[in-house]
């Protein structure tokens, strides 16, 4: 597989070889559908329940609490309005944090409209929520609270084994979206205080178009999608078989190699992050150094627009985001830095780069022989110079 120069893999990942060899056999001989009572419907019933196993028990949860969407935007949504359409007669608020992805944002938005009532809890500079923050936006009428495990962007690991027993201290339900670690930290429901939880494919190298929410027994929820009852009731239409094998086979490979890939991204990171930090000036790592996710570096250079660093690194064969995939479209810089309490003419001069399973050594040697070039090229072209709307005291010292 060759990916030299791909360092994004928080917005999109390679389907690893092994996953589309456990397709294949769906999309040609197995086109049968699981509803069907006649032979032909047995094998993709068979390997429906199957993949399902196989993405439960990657979490240590039990197959009956996995229900297959089109993706992680559909599992918080269902998560989310799911639980606030059944519990709306006990309370209208939800607990969550400035720093959601937009599929858990969005939809709180979207009930704020409809009369529930949604509490943000902020972050600290390095992109943490305090559970002790969280404890205190707990209200009588609270039903719900959503806090993802780990940003995908600035790469914080949030502390939601502690927010998860605060929230069931208080009989609310816990949701955590676990996409941007999924892959890097060890989940465990049969210990962990989830009640939901948001699962995707892509994100452990297996097709997109397909995910999971993972609900504890006896959690309920409103369905989203009705039609003829498949998944529990709770998401009807065909099951999209293939795309299931497929994220069960993801799922299952992630988990057996996690201990390797770390061991072995990490140092990769950890070398880029150092080289760039060492060698260009007035550069700044956002986020935590530890606790956060191992292939992740999310890294300020001052006086330049990411946009333009982006591009140019384009050119020379290497592709990294600035800010999430989500907010490429508009050129606002990302939300989660300014909840941070970065400055905004500072937030656009970010890069996130972001390594995964097939990235080695020599990606890592590309990108560390052309950015600082192409930096200190933008930084003779650029309107923003040191001293101006810098706020030295806060910019240039290295976390």
């Amino acid at each position: 597989m060759t990916t030299k120069g791909y360092l994004d893999y928080q917005t999109g990942s390679p389907v690893d070889p092994r996953v589309v060899e456990a397709m294949l056999p769906y999309m040609t001989e197995q086109f049968g559908n699981a509803a069907v009572l006649h032979s032909a419907g047995d094998p993709a019933r068979e390997a429906l329940e199957a993949a399902r196993g196989q993405v439960a028990s990657s979490i240590g949860a039990d197959a009956a609490e996995i229900v297959f969407t089109s993706g992680a935007t559909e599992a918080n949504n269902m998560a989310v309005k799911g639980v606030a359409m059944k519990l709306r007669k006990k309370g209208k608020h939800i607990v969550s944090t400035v720093i959601e992805h937009r599929s858990v944002i969005t939809p709180l938005k979207y009930l704020v409209r409809e009369g529930f009532e949604v509490t943000s809890v902020p972050v600290d500079a390095d992109g943490f929520v305090d559970p002790k923050a969280v404890e205190a936006a707990i209200r009588d009428d609270t039903i719900l609270v959503s806090v993802m495990m780990a940003n995908g962007e600035v790469g914080t690991i949030e502390p939601v084994g502690q927010i998860g027993d605060v929230a069931k201290a208080k009989g609310v339900l816990f949701h955590t979206d676990v996409v941007a670690a999924q892959t890097w930290v060890p989940i465990d429901v049969s210990t962990l205080p989830f009640d939901l939880v948001t699962l995707s494919s892509n994100d452990v190298y297996g097709p997109k178009g397909v995910g999971a929410l993972y609900i504890r027994k006896g959690a309920r929820l409103e369905a989203l999608i009705h039609g003829g009852g498949q998944e529990r009731g709770l998401r009807s239409g065909s099951e999209n078989i293939a795309g299931a094998v497929g994220f069960g086979k993801a799922a299952e490979i992630a988990r057996a190699e996690m201990d390797a890939d770390v061991a072995r991204i990490k140092p990769l990171r950890d070398r880029l992050t150092d080289g760039i930090l060492g060698t260009i000036t007035d550069t700044t790592l956002n986020g935590p150094r530890d606790r956060r996710l191992p292939n992740n570096a999310n890294i300020r250079i001052a006086y330049v627009e990411g946009e333009s660093l982006l591009l140019a690194l384009d050119m020379e064969g290497v592709q990294v985001s600035s800010g999430s995939a989500c907010s490429a479209k508009t050129l606002e810089p990302s939300y989660v830095q300014l909840a941070m309490g970065i400055k905004h003419e500072e937030a656009h001069g970010s890069l996130q780069f972001t390594f995964g399973r097939w990235s080695t050594d020599e990606d890592v040697d590309l990108v560390l022989g052309v950015l600082p070039g192409i930096a200190e090229r933008l930084r003779k072209m650029s309107a923003l110079k040191p001293g101006m709307e810098y706020d030295k005291e806060k910019f240039g010292h290295h976390h």
